[in-house]
């Protein structure tokens, strides 16, 4: 330790506790790169050796596999950051801003707070105060490189992807119905009953003219519809149960059941609360629809075509439904009310 380094530790900072924060970014990282996580840990002697006793060192560990994007999640940064607010750390500990934080709303906070409870922050490379301008200056560009240090990565990654996406080569999870073979070529599902369901389904959609009425003759008929399991236990299962409203629109809307393959037909956006919601895009915005890709069960003309109709149904998902007129009845706004949030037409939709 420099001389410089042992100024900025008083005697006020050793009164109080020193919290060391310990992350990975992910349960693999964890496993596999333990040397970083032992690395972190023995961030305890460093506290040792500018004073503290190794009783005052808290350890908090538990965003162990969790990511540094957001502290939403992030209970053991939350609890970080509450304690350093209480006045009860005296230093905070790191081995690199990214353990603390990768996204600058997050680290600029910490750094804020630090310097009105007068805590200081320490990493691999010295030890800082942020209440002392060039070392706050430092410490913002650190946080700066770190938060610009996931973009990169992210881009890289979704660049691969959709580099593969726009080739039809991208492996997805298929829609039931839909299997892979041992080349990863998507194959009807071979099981015979699967296949009549879903046909029967088309069969009925264009029969009936649609979704509700569907869901009724599959219901007056006694017709089961199979899902597959994705996750848990029974991953990969088929089970089957009533039709559903919402399962007749999303088969009917599903380019892979006319053999196209398709990518980034939903965009996915945060709002500020952290919640993650999703719109659907038209087919002109899509990353990737290469047609006749693979077998199918309806043509794509076909499968046009029962777009169409629901949308003139007013049963279409997302920015489909643009049409609107009061409608009978006292609820005279059901028909034009728009939602304020995204933008969507509000609708009143009767399950059966």
């Amino acid at each position: 330790m420099t001389d410089q380094t042992h100024a900025k530790v008083q005697a006020r900072h050793l009164k109080r506790s020193a919290y060391l924060y310990v992350r990975q970014s992910t349960l693999r990282q964890l496993f596999e790169n333990t040397e970083s996580t032992e690395r972190q840990y023995n961030l305890r002697q460093r506290a040792v050796a500018l004073g503290w006793r190794i009783d005052q060192v808290v350890v908090i560990d538990s965003d162990l596999g969790l990511s540094g994007a957001s502290a939403v999640d992030r209970l053991g940064f939350q609890r970080l950051v509450a304690e350093v607010s209480l006045g009860r750390a005296g230093i905070v500990m790191g081995l690199e801003v990214s353990r603390l934080a990768r996204n600058s709303i997050d680290w600029h906070r910490l750094l804020e707070i630090c310097a009105l409870a007068d805590c200081l922050i320490l990493d691999e490379d010295g030890v800082y105060d942020p209440a002392h301008f060039n070392d706050r200056l430092l410490l913002g560009l650190k946080g700066t490189m770190s938060e610009a240090e996931l973009h990169v990565m992210r881009a890289r990654l979704r660049g691969g992807i959709l580099n593969k996406a726009r080739r039809g080569e991208l492996e997805m999870r298929l829609p039931i119905g839909f299997v892979y073979d041992t080349e990863a070529r998507v194959r009807l599902d071979p099981d015979a009953r699967i296949q009549e369901s879903i046909r029967q389904l088309f069969r009925t959609f264009r029969r009936a003219g649609s979704a509700t009425a569907t869901v009724k003759a599959f219901r007056e008929q006694g017709l089961l519809f199979p899902h597959r399991v994705h996750h848990g236990a029974r991953k990969d299962d088929v089970l089957w149960s009533e039709l559903e409203h919402s399962r007749v629109l999303w088969v009917l809307h599903h380019p892979r059941y006319a053999g196209a393959y398709c990518f980034g037909r939903t965009r996915y956006r945060k709002h500020p609360d952290g919640q993650k919601v999703s719109a659907r895009l038209p087919s002109a915005e899509w990353v990737s629809l290469i047609p006749d890709a693979h077998e199918a069960y309806v043509s794509w003309e076909e499968f046009e075509q029962n777009v169409q109709v629901l949308r003139e149904n007013a049963h279409a998902l997302g920015i489909d439904r643009e049409r609107g007129a009061p409608r009978e009845g006292p609820a005279l706004l059901q028909g034009l009310a728009i939602c304020a949030r995204c933008g969507e037409r509000m609708t009143v939709r009767y399950h059966v």
